[in-house]
């Protein structure tokens, strides 16, 4: 597809979230089961509910638009998917704290990319004038605020210090 104009760019932004979210909600299932602490898995349990509504809403908007939400794949979602992979998976850790400490550290690493991308749909589609595409990633966004908030309090709370 050629980009001539923002509203092409904005396709190509929707279709680069619906992409990520896929990508980031096969790592966040594996990152359930290979936490330890309680709150930690229960935060990144629904942090997968969270990227499948996510996912949903990027392909509505791709539909909408008459585009097919897998018109292009997410390099640096894929990116920040292989080091979780590396860091978690790859790593031998001998303490359980400080494997959660990593995985709290790589799953907000792929929801700040959400965050940028979300902005960025709302930001676009609020110029374009799209008003119920910039609720929606309004909504988005707010949701992966509220996640990020909560795992960095899961992280200050106990996780970094049970690891130290």
């Amino acid at each position: 597809m050629a980009t001539d104009d923002l509203k092409d760019l904005y396709i190509e932004q929707v279709q680069d979230m619906h992409s990520a979210c896929k990508q980031s909600e096969d790592i966040t299932r594996k990152l359930v089961e290979a936490a330890s602490n309680d709150d930690l898995k229960d935060a990144l349990q629904r942090g997968v509910e969270g990227i499948e509504r996510g996912r949903d809403t990027m392909a509505q908007l791709a539909k909408a638009h008459g585009a097919e939400a897998d018109g292009r794949h997410s390099k640096a979602m894929e990116g920040l998917v292989a080091e979780s992979e590396k860091d978690v998976f790859g790593e031998r850790f001998t303490d359980e704290d400080t494997r959660d400490a990593a995985i709290i550290a790589e799953y907000q690493r792929m929801a700040h990319y959400a965050i940028a991308g979300y902005g960025t749909i709302r930001a676009f589609a609020q110029r374009l004038k799209l008003d119920s595409d910039a609720a929606a990633a309004q909504e988005c966004l707010d949701k992966s605020y509220d996640g990020d908030r909560k795992f960095t309090e899961i992280a200050t709370g106990h996780v970094n210090r049970d690891a130290a």
